[in-house]
């Protein structure tokens, strides 16, 4: 008994740890919204380029689009141009795209369109980056500059984070006439991170420029400069004004280098204008969008990876285990009498299309004339299958009627009353007369009206959306309710209602 005890324990354990450390994982690492009105950003970001053609030489037109390899995935993106050729091409880690025409004149207008979002970005890629560099040329004075200021970044330094930082810092110390020699009077931002560079070029610390762009609705944008380098293991991200690190999270990678952003062959008078808007998307909807449009797949494994019919039929069937779990407290826990556990679940099925008032008139309807024809059946002395047979014919000719003269009267709503499963309909007339006989009329309506009021809590608790949201998109939990019924298969207290029952027991046993 002991070691039954110990076994019952560790399933119950394993199934609710199981249960939970799925869920978990579904919400914090996959990040599946916990609710189903949860909403995710997207942001719409329009690039205008503007040139002006000449009528001789053919047009060629590159410019730098998002790498999309940090944080954000692409959800759509589109090249919209007339007359024009379009190619995008991989380089040195940088997107960029290329548009080309034969002949083109005068003022020409080109976009490049992206829906992009962060959430569901799946699996960052492995970071990979260079760590070692060789020392950029210099002499004169411009050397023995650069020395005088390596001396003491390497005295208040620790590691490659803390060097960059401090040479970023020193940079912009303007009144330091090393610094003021470096910069040659261009205290730009261009200028200092190009310093920066130099100075860690001779500590053969490597650098990298990146160009970002804010993610911020509804204001004029150009693109903002930022140094970055790679310790290693990751990439760290440098303000080449401040020397702050991290970069911040409205920030998206753009392009690498010391390119511009665009180049112009057959044209002059380039500009790219940005355009950026945020708009919000159902965050369900989103993972599947997400699942079409990148390597993402943990939908693929889920109930929402079923065909759209098969996934309302699932919405239901997930939920007969919550209808079974209220059945359960209400018998073990409460004391509350019922036909059976999974008869009021049935009928708290049919209440779904049927609705919770009509469907209860109509099984009590139902079932009082059943238990009338059982009644007058049990005067004919017939054997029991004979007996069923008859009952479950007068049920569906019963049924059928309502229908009928429903749909004379215009209520649409009793056409659902087939819907009622018939053999149970049948067996509940059945078993509630037998009860009748074997225990009385006024048990029997105990019993069926604990049964109705069993169906109809079950009902409203199987029909709330954001439950029903949520078991089906963390059907886990379902090994968690195994171990609740698991542990409540072993119970052997006392009911709540047995406590009145016993309540004048215990007044006198208080009096003696």
């Amino acid at each position: 008994m002991r070691s039954l005890n110990l076994h019952l324990k560790i399933l119950i354990a394993v199934l609710v740890t199981l249960g939970i450390a799925i869920t978990a994982y579904q919400i914090v690492v996959l990040g599946i919204p916990v609710t189903e009105d949860e909403t995710d950003d997207l942001w719409n970001i329009d690039a205008k380029v503007e040139f002006v053609a000449s009528a001789k030489d053919p047009v060629k037109i590159q410019m730098f689009v998002p790498p999309l390899a940090r944080d954000y995935i692409s959800l759509n993106e589109s090249f919209i141009s007339n007359n024009y050729g379009v190619s995008v091409n991989r380089i040195d880690g940088n997107r960029k795209v290329t548009w080309s025409a034969r002949r083109a004149s005068g003022n020409q207008t080109l976009y490049y369109r992206l829906v992009l979002t962060k959430r569901y970005n799946g699996d960052k890629p492995r970071t990979k980056g260079p760590i070692f560099r060789d020392s950029m040329i210099i002499d004169g004075p411009e050397k023995i500059a650069a020395e005088a200021l390596l001396a003491p970044i390497r005295q208040h330094s620790a590691d490659v984070e803390t060097f960059i930082g401090e040479a970023i810092k020193r940079v912009n110390t303007l009144s330091d006439d090393n610094v003021k020699l470096l910069l040659a009077g261009d205290t730009s931002t261009p200028n200092k991170a190009r310093i920066t560079e130099l100075l860690l070029s001779i500590a053969h610390v490597p650098m990298e420029k990146v160009h970002t762009i804010r993610l911020v609705a509804d204001q004029p944008q150009t693109p903002e400069l930022w140094l970055r380098s790679f310790n290693g293991k990751d990439w760290l991200y440098f303000n080449p004004d401040t020397g702050a690190q991290g970069l911040p999270e409205d920030r998206l990678l753009w392009w690498i280098g010391d390119e511009n952003l665009i180049t112009v062959e057959g044209g002059k008078k380039a500009t790219v204008n940005f355009s950026l808007n945020n708009s919000e998307m159902n965050a369900i909807r989103l993972a599947k969008l997400t699942d079409e449009n990148s390597d993402a797949d943990f939908l693929s494994y889920s109930l929402y990876g079923l065909p759209l019919q098969t996934q309302q039929t699932f919405m239901i069937m997930v939920m007969i285990p919550i209808g079974v779990l209220v059945i359960l407290i209400l018998r073990n826990l409460i004391g509350l009498q019922t036909l059976g556990t999974f008869t009021p679940v049935l009928i708290a099925l049919a209440f779904r299309e049927t609705q919770l008032g009509f469907g209860i008139v109509l099984f009590t309807l139902i079932t009082a004339l059943g238990l009338s024809l059982r009644s007058y059946l049990e005067h004919l002395k017939l054997q029991m299958l004979p007996r069923l047979s008859v009952v479950l014919t007068f049920v569906v000719v019963l049924i059928a009627a309502i229908s009928l003269f429903s749909h004379k009267l215009g209520l649409e709503r009793g056409l659902s009353v087939a819907l009622f499963p018939m053999v149970i309909l049948t067996m509940t007339i059945e078993r509630l007369s037998i009860t009748w006989e074997e225990r009385g009329a006024s048990h029997a309506m105990k019993v069926a009206i604990g049964t109705l009021f069993a169906a109809s809590l079950a009902h409203l608790i199987m029909s709330v959306p954001e439950l029903t949201y949520f078991v089906f998109t963390f059907p886990a939990v379902l090994l968690i309710l195994v171990g609740f019924m698991l542990a409540m298969g072993r119970y052997r207290g006392y009911r709540l209602t047995e406590l009145m029952r016993f309540k004048a027991f215990i007044k006198e046993e208080e009096g003696k």
